[in-house]
This record gives structure tokens, C-alpha cells and sequence, in this order.
């Protein structure tokens, strides 16, 4: 369909009349044909759009007040001719058959610019280790073009999804998660502060095909099949607190002194207020510390011993931490129902799987093994929490250290917030992929758009027109900023059988001995 026509611009603004009834929406995207070396054809996105007239801004005026105040009836010879609309154009890719390149031409004068069609998007394959994050989307309207990314390259360089409550966070993050079990080149260790991807008690990741790779961790209630949630204290460490709680340089020293001296059972000796042999420390820095262990933890004195209340044990939980960590390294998908623990709690346990995973990735890859390894993604909701300005000006932590060198040792984050802001832009620049939903405040889609791997700056009224379930993705592994349609999330993700029988359908993964 001919939605318009060049008539003028520059190469990052296109301009082109609109086919009187063709309407043009924000994002939307069109093809031309190029008028460059070896032709071909040029991917346009529309940016803007705007009124135009052959008659002048006065007699526009007039002619509305005669209809609003007289009332009188008036037409306008050739209507379509006289009154029309503009809209600005960005190219994104010279196509050349099955190959597209950035575009450094521009179209033919009076080329005519039509809606794009699957055929033109013959350069949009599936990648090797593909995760499938929905199906391409022009404006409002959905293509049968599915997109995937590359997903080993995608999760150890680390995700952030941005996006106002309610624009879909959800909904996309349950897709990868669903997609990533699938696949056996990722782990993915999920911190779920909402209980919402396991599905308790509604569709979730339980109902899978490939289940048995989905390991849940929860401290109430768990359901048949998952495990409880009891870590030793002795798997504590104080480096995993480092971000975590605010602990002064004093009260910091005082935990790694307890630690050097008591070794594992550090904690027991500091809350049953063991001497340690340190000298310089004021009784007051050792109590608070106490203090905030106590509190954090959930544990207290009785009777000279020790009594734990939480999710961290004195007995119970000694392998739980290397359980995940093994877990993962085989790509299974690691779920820790959090929503019953404070947000401090939820990102200690975060800290010491990330720490435990951390290191035996270095060593695999000072040993040379870490190449068989599958990526490891880490995913965080409300990403501020660990990795804000405000929370790495008192000091580094693991999820920061992770942000910077993850991808050196196959290991990422996949960040989610609704302010993208508060975190520093050296973060922002290293999380090479970028999922954008609808933002409507204007500092955060700025925040975005600096940091992206494309040139988004005509972009912020169409992140902030970006409806529930639509996205953006810039990525260094795309070839432009893809607008795609998330799906629903949902029982129709499961396999059917035909109608009318009960043969079991055979599944079979690539790469997954079954």
C-alpha cells in the first residue's frame, strides 16, 4: 500500500507528503526505494507527524471561524490537494536482497514510500542460540515477522528493561524466561520478589514442557516438587554484604575481624558477643553491627545459643547455595521466591549465588573450561536497589562488579526498572541491550536514549506513545532499534495436539539429550 511521497529533507529527515486516507502512525515502518549505489531499498521509521496546507495560517483561521461562529456551511475545492499531512521519516537500513546495512544515501526525489512487508524483511533471520522476544511490530499494527536475538551474546552482555508500572514488564521478562528453558546455552537464576513467574497458583514456569529444569526455592508453603529455602549461616561471608545493608568502614572491619578469626561460625560468635582479639574497635561499632546482623538475618540470643527464625539455620541449608550455583552451570532456571523476606534479605541471598558463581567462572576461565559453560543470567527487579548512584558512591558490589567485567566470564544481568536515572551512565553504557516499553517521564526516556546502542534522540514522543505490551529493543547484536509486540503470556504457549486425539506429543530441544 502507497502511503506517501518524498518531497524534501535531509538524510536524517526524511520528509514526505501522507496518501490522502493512507494515515500514518508513530513508529511505523515504510520502505522506499533507495537511489544510492547498487539501488536497493531504504528502511524508513516515522518520527513525527504534523499538518500541512496550501492556504496560509490567516485563512486557515478565517475559514474556521466562519464555520464555528456563522456557521457558515464552506467546502474547499480539492480537499485532498489543498489539506494534507506531513510526516518526518528517519532512515534505519539500506536492504540490498538478503543483506541490510546502515543507510548513507537517500531516497529518490518523489520516490513514492510504501508500508513494509515480510518480503522486505528477507535480512531478518534466526540467529544460532535464538531466544524468541515476540514478533515485529509497525506502529500499532503486528507483523508476521518474528524476532529473535542472539541469546548467549544478549545475556552475558548484560539486558535492562525500562518501563512505567503496567507497559508490560511482567509479561516480557515471563516470554524470556519461558523461551530461555527451552534452550541449554543459559542458566537464568531469578530473583522473584512477586512470586508471579513460578505460578503457584496460576500458569507460570511449573507448566513447561521441559519442567524439570525449572528449580523452585520458596520458605512457605512449597508446593510438590519444590524445595525449601534454608541457607546456613555458614555459607554467610561479609563481602556479601557489601551493598546490601549500609554498614560504616568501622562496623565493616568489625564483621571481616569476627570473620578472620571465627572463621564460618563468624556470625553465631558475634551475636553471642565473642571477644575478638582486634584491638581499636569501640564497643559501640561491635554492638551495632550485632544489631544490623540480628535484624538482617533473623536471628537472636537465648540462653547463651544461637536461635534462627528466617530463612537462614544454624543446622539446616549447607548446600544450598552450591545447590543453585550447580544448578545453574547445568542451565537450568534457578526461581527464589523472596516476596515473604525485606528487599535487604532478597538481595543477600542474590549476593551470595552471584558471589558463588562469580567465582567458579573465573576459575573456569583461568582453567580454559569456561568456553562448555552455558551463560548465566541474573535477573533483578527494581535494578536501582543494588546498582544506583547512591548505593555505588558508599561502595562497590557484586551486581556492580558483575555490570562491568560479567561478560568477560559469561555471566549478566538482566536489569529491571522503572528509572532507568538513578544509575550511572558507565553502567548503563555496558548493558548492551536495552528493552524499552512505554516511559512517560521525560528524565527517564532521556536517560534511555543517551545510553542506547542506536540513535533514539527523534525517538521520546514514541517511547512515550508506547502502549501496553510494545517495545523497543536497541541492542548492539540488532541492526536497528526493533519495535516489537510482546505476546501474552499464557496456556496458548503450550504445545497442542491435534483435535480429536490423545497421542502424546514427542518434544525434542536441540542440544538437550532426551
Amino acid at each position: 500500500m502507497i502511503k506517501g511521497q518524498v518531497i524534501g529533507g535531509e538524510i536524517g529527515k526524511i520528509i514526505i507528503r501522507q496518501k490522502s486516507g493512507n494515515d500514518m502512525e508513530l513508529g511505523e515502518l515504510l520502505v522506499a526505494d533507495s537511489s544510492g549505489p547498487g539501488q536497493g531499498k531504504v528502511l524508513f521509521q516515522c518520527y513525527d507527524l504534523l499538518f500541512g496546507s496550501q492556504l496560509g495560517q490567516q485563512t486557515l483561521e478565517l475559514v474556521s471561524g466562519m464555520k464555528l461562529e456563522e456557521e457558515t456551511d464552506l467546502d474547499f475545492m480539492d480537499p485532498h490537494l489543498r489539506n494534507y499531512s506531513l510526516s518526518y521519516l528517519k532512515p534505519v537500513l539500506a536492504i540490498k536482497g538478503k543483506r541490510a546495512e546502515l543507510c548513507k544515501a537517500l531516497p529518490g526525489f518523489f520516490s513514492e514510500v510504501r508500508e513494509v512487508t515480510k518480503d522486505d524483511l528477507a535480512f531478518m533471520t534466526r540467529p544460532e542460540n535464538a531466544i524468541s522476544v515476540g514478533k515485529l511490530r509497525s506502529g500499532s499494527r503486528k507483523l508476521d515477522v518474528d524476532i529473535y536475538l542472539k541469546g548467549d551474546d544478549v545475556f552475558s552482555h548484560h539486558i535492562l528493561v525500562a518501563g512505567t508500572t503496567g507497559r508490560g514488564k511482567s509479561v516480557l521478562i515471563s516470554n524470556m524466561i519461558w523461551n530461555a528453558i527451552s534452550e541449554d546455552f543459559c542458566g537464568m537464576l531469578v530473583l522473584d520478589p512477586h512470586d508471579e513467574y513460578y505460578g503457584r497458583n496460576k500458569f507460570g514456569m511449573k507448566d513447561h514442557p521441559s519442567r524439570e529444569k525449572v528449580i523452585y526455592y520458596t520458605s512457605r508453603n512449597p508446593p510438590s516438587g519444590a524445595r525449601s529455602l534454608k541457607i546456613n549461616l555458614k555459607s554467610v561471608k561479609p563481602q556479601h554484604f557489601s551493598g546490601v545493608i549500609e554498614l560504616s568502614d568501622p562496623q565493616t572491619q568489625a564483621l571481616y575481624a569476627y570473620y578472620k578469626q571465627y572463621g564460618e561460625r563468624w556470625v553465631e560468635s558475634l551475636v553471642l558477643d565473642k571477644p575478638v582479639d582486634v584491638p581499636g574497635f569501640q564497643e559501640g561499632t561491635i554492638t551495632v553491627a550485632r544489631r544490623k546482623m540480628i535484624s538482617m538475618l533473623d536471628v537472636k540470643m537465648k540462653d547463651d545459643r544461637l536461635v534462627c527464625s528466617g530463612i537462614f539455620d544454624i543446622q539446616a541449608g549447607e548446600t544450598t547455595i552450591s545447590d543453585i550455583t550447580n544448578e545453574l552451570e547445568k542451565g537450568s532456571v534457578v526461581i527464589v521466591d523472596t516476596s515473604n523476606f525485606a528487599g535487604a534479605v532478597e538481595l543477600l541471598v542474590g549476593a551470595m549465588v552471584s558471589h558463588s558463581i562469580l567465582g567458579k567462572y573465573r576459575h573456569y576461565n583461568m582453567s580454559g573450561d569456561l568456553r562448555g559453560k552455558p551463560v548465566i543470567s541474573i535477573v533483578i527487579e527494581e535494578a536501582p536497589r543494588v546498582l544506583g548512584k547512591d548505593v555505588l558512591e558508599k561502595g562497590q558490589n557484586v551486581f556492580s562488579t558483575i555490570a562491568r567485567e560479567g561478560r568477560k566470564f559469561k555471566i549478566g544481568l538482566l536489569a529491571i526498572t522503572q528509572l532507568p536515572s538513578m544509575i550511572p551512565r558507565d553502567i548503563l553504557a555496558n548493558m548492551n541491550t536495552k528493552i524499552i516499553l512505554g516511559i512517560e517521564m521525560a528524565q527517564e526516556r532521556q536517560a534511555i536514549i543517551e545510553s542506547a546502542s542506536q540513535d533514539l534522540s527523534e525517538d521520546s514522543r514514541t517511547i512515550a506513545s508506547l502502549d501496553k505490551g510494545e517495545a523497543i529493543i536497541t541492542s548492539t547484536f540488532t541492526k536497528f532499534a526493533t519495535p516489537i509486540a510482546v505476546p501474552m503470556f499464557g496456556p496458548e504457549l503450550l504445545p497442542r495436539s491435534p483435535v480429536g486425539t490423545r497421542k502424546e506429543v514427542k518434544k525434542e530441544f536441540i542440544g538437550v539429550g532426551l
